[in-house]
């Protein structure tokens, strides 16, 4: 089987498992609201989040955690989605991504995606550092 292949006979319980430990890790809560709240209202959108999206992309290894996060940011806020900048930017400050290197990526957004994605991008990453000061 190649580097980072999901056993195709592996459970998809087994898949959500892992995804549950690594949205544990990154977010450093053993049990993240947003995924109860997912799981509770929206049961199959939360399992395929948490056993795919999670358990399979993010469980992959070819790349380390920070920058996976960081791409993740950079593509959120090329698309103009705040609170997923906010959920991925806590998880990257969370791995050791300095604050500096997160307002980089509002930046660098302006390239591919303009000036008001990175200013939407700019309000997302103030909103989570502020919220992050306050604890």
């Amino acid at each position: 089987m190649a580097a980072n292949a999901i056993d195709p006979n592996e459970t998809t319980a087994a898949r959500r498992q892992r995804g549950e430990r690594i949205t544990a890790e990154l977010s450093g809560d053993p049990n993240p609201a947003l995924l109860e709240t997912l799981d509770r209202d929206f049961p199959f959108l939360a399992n395929a989040v948490t056993s795919y999206a999670v358990g399979e992309i993010l469980a992959r290894t070819v790349l380390d955690v920070r920058t996976r996060q960081l791409a993740l940011v950079a593509a959120f806020a090329a698309l103009g989605l705040g609170d997923f900048i906010k959920i991925h930017g806590g998880y990257a400050l969370n791995a050791g991504v300095p604050e500096e290197e997160l307002k980089e990526i509002v930046y660098l957004t302006t390239i591919p995606a303009g000036f008001p994605r990175a200013i939407q991008a700019s309000q997302a990453v103030a909103e989570l550092l502020a919220s992050r000061r306050a604890v």
